[in-house]
């Protein structure tokens, strides 16, 4: 084992996981609304846990929550969209966000569909149409590796961020000078 894992392995058991969650709390993140269709079906859910890990080949990372209601309809379709939210979606990234039905929630935007099959927001500030080239358990979640297949950019310059249990907007108006 490298050191990388034996460090990881070492301390996993002595962090306690409200101390954790509170301090990913402060972690910023843009807000996305993760989607699929396919044969088992259409399905999405708002989601902060999204990276991207390479630019050749152009992928990026999705976790997911093997307990979740949406979590056998992704791994079965294996194909999603990353649509990433601006400030006007405040209200779509709730509804994805809680237990509101399916329908519903594809029901309260406009959709396209991309070449993968899956749900591609109309007006997201960027969306990633991927084919899940690989996936990985650690711990509760399934780390998926999306292999972009098109990418989509929307015309705004403002993108919703989650911070300290909160909405912010981020864009031209935040920059910070240097």
């Amino acid at each position: 084992m490298n050191a990388i894992q034996t460090a990881s392995l070492e301390g996993a058991a002595t962090i306690d996981p409200a101390a954790f969650r509170n301090a990913m709390a402060r972690l910023g993140a843009a807000v996305h609304i993760i989607t699929t269709d396919g044969v088992a079906g259409r399905a999405g859910f708002a989601a902060t846990a999204v990276c991207s890990v390479t630019d050749t080949p152009p992928t990026l990372l999705v976790c997911l929550n093997r307990s979740s209601s949406v979590f056998s309809t992704f791994e079965a379709n294996g194909v999603l969209s990353v649509n990433t939210l601006g400030p006007g979606h405040l209200r779509l990234s709730s509804l994805f966000g809680g237990k509101t039905p399916v329908e519903e929630r594809f029901a309260a935007a406009d959709w396209v569909t991309g070449d993968t099959g899956a749900p591609v927001l109309s007006d997201a500030v960027t969306s990633f149409d991927c084919r899940v080239a690989e996936a990985v358990d650690v711990g509760t979640h399934k780390v998926l590796f999306c292999r972009v297949v098109t990418l989509r950019a929307g015309s705004t310059n403002e993108a919703l961020a989650y911070y300290q249990r909160a909405y912010h907007v981020l864009g031209e108006a935040s920059r910070v000078p240097g």
